[in-house]
C-alpha cells in the first residue's frame, strides 16, 4: 500500500514524473511495438533456408542499434522537455536583483518543486526584512545623533567666541573638530543609507544635463579648495550630456570625489571635473600622490582609509561613490600614476534610459 500511495504522489497532475511519463510512454510503446513487428517477420515470415545466419545476425544487430538510437533520442528529448521549467527557474534566480529581492513564481512549475520555491521565497522573505531593518536602523541613528551632535557643536563656537585661556582654546577647538566630523560621519551614513535603498528604485531620477550640474555643484565647491590653496577647473563639451539621474545623490557623489581628492591627495595642486559624452562619463582627477594599484579595489570599501594615511576621514567617502553609482546603474573605475597625473575616478552612466540593470566594476584601463 506504500508503494501504491507512493506511484499514486509522483504521478498526480502538474508531477515532473507525470509529465515525463507523457512524453515517453507513446513514443517508447512505438518503439516495442515496432521491434516486435520485426521480430515477428523475421521468425513467421521470412524462410531460414533463404536467409544465412549471418544475415540473420547483422539485421538482428543492425534493428537493436536503431532502435537504441530511437530510445535514447526520445528520451532526450523528453527530459528536455520536462527540465525545461527548472531551467527557466535557475535563470529567474540568476536574475534575482540584491537590492530589490522578488518572490519566485511556482503556478507553472513541477509539483516536486512548489516546496523548494516556497521555502526560498520564505527565506527571501526573511532576509529582505532583515535588510530593510538594517538600513532603518542606520537611518533612525544617525537622525539621532544629529541633532545632538548639532548643539554641541554650537555651543563650542559660542566657547570659541569668547575670551578663553590658550590651553582651553586649545581643548575647545578640539572638541569642535571631533564634533564636525562627527556629523559629516552621520550625514554619509543617510547618505550610505539612501542610495542602498535607491540602487532599483528609479522613482526620484530626473534627466539633467551633466556638464550644466557639473558647472552648478562643481561651483559650490570653489571656497573650499580655495582655502586649501588647490586650483578647482572643470573640462566639458559645449552640448548637453544627458542622464537620468537623482540629483542630490550626484551632489553628494560630487562632494566625496572632492572631499576625497582634499583629504587624500597630499600636494595636489589642481582638481580637474571632467565631463565626457561617449558613453555620459564624469571623472574626478588631482594631481596628487596617486594610490598604489594594490589599493584600488579597496578604496571602494567602506572604512578603508588606505596604508599609512594620517587623514581624519572616516572612510565612508568612496563607499557613498560605489553606493551612488550603483543607484544609477553606473560603472566606475579608478585610474593612478603613471597612467594619470596623480588619481582620476570617473563614473560612467547608462544614458537617458531610465530602468536600466547595469551592474558593473569597469575594468581599469589607461
Amino acid at each position: 500500500m506504500t508503494a501504491l500511495h507512493s506511484i499514486q504522489q509522483s504521478l498526480k497532475k502538474g508531477s515532473l514524473a507525470r509529465h515525463l511519463m507523457m512524453r515517453l510512454f507513446p513514443p517508447i510503446a512505438l518503439l516495442v511495438v515496432l521491434d516486435l513487428g520485426v521480430t515477428w517477420i523475421l521468425t513467421s515470415r521470412m524462410h531460414l533456408e533463404d536467409w544465412l545466419l549471418r544475415d540473420i545476425f547483422w539485421t538482428m544487430l543492425l534493428s537493436q542499434l536503431l532502435w537504441v538510437a530511437l530510445f535514447g533520442w526520445v528520451l532526450i528529448t523528453g527530459l528536455r522537455s520536462g527540465l525545461q521549467q527548472v531551467q527557466q527557474l535557475a535563470e529567474d534566480i540568476a536574475a534575482q536583483d540584491a537590492e530589490q529581492l522578488q518572490p519566485l513564481v511556482a503556478n507553472d512549475l513541477p509539483a516536486e518543486l512548489r516546496p523548494l520555491v516556497d521555502h526560498f521565497n520564505q527565506l527571501l522573505s526573511r532576509l529582505d526584512d532583515s535588510v530593510a531593518a538594517q538600513k532603518r536602523f542606520i537611518a533612525h541613528a544617525a537622525h539621532q545623533l544629529r541633532t545632538p551632535l548639532s548643539a554641541l557643536r554650537l555651543e563650542s563656537e559660542l566657547m570659541l567666541a569668547k575670551e578663553l585661556p590658550e590651553d582651553l582654546r586649545d581643548q575647545v577647538q578640539r572638541v569642535k573638530l571631533s564634533t564636525e566630523r562627527m556629523i559629516r560621519l552621520g550625514q554619509q551614513l543617510l547618505v550610505l543609507a539612501r542610495a542602498d535603498s535607491a540602487a532599483s528604485p528609479k522613482d526620484r531620477f530626473v534627466r539633467l544635463d551633466l556638464c550644466e550640474w557639473a558647472r552648478t555643484s562643481g561651483a559650490e565647491w570653489l571656497g573650499a579648495t580655495k582655502a586649501k590653496q588647490v586650483e578647482l577647473g572643470l573640462v566639458a563639451p559645449d552640448s548637453a550630456v544627458w542622464v537620468d539621474a537623482d540629483p542630490l545623490l550626484l551632489d553628494e557623489l560630487l562632494a566625496n570625489l572632492i572631499d576625497n581628492a582634499l583629504r587624500y591627495a597630499q600636494a595636489e595642486t589642481s582638481i580637474c571635473l571632467r565631463v565626457t559624452a561617449n558613453p555620459p562619463t564624469f571623472s574626478v582627477e588631482d594631481d596628487g600622490i596617486g594610490i598604489s594599484f594594490n589599493e584600488h579595489h579597496q578604496v571602494f570599501e567602506a572604512f578603508y582609509r588606505g596604508v599609512g594615511n594620517q587623514s581624519d576621514g572616516s572612510g565612508l567617502g568612496l563607499a557613498i561613490v560605489r553606493e551612488i553609482a550603483l543607484a544609477h546603474g553606473a560603472g566606475w573605475n579608478l585610474l593612478s600614476r603613471p597612467h594619470v597625473a596623480g588619481t582620476r575616478i570617473s563614473i560612467v552612466f547608462p544614458g537617458p534610459r531610465i530602468g536600466t540593470g547595469l551592474r558593473r566594476r569597469l575594468p581599469i584601463r589607461a
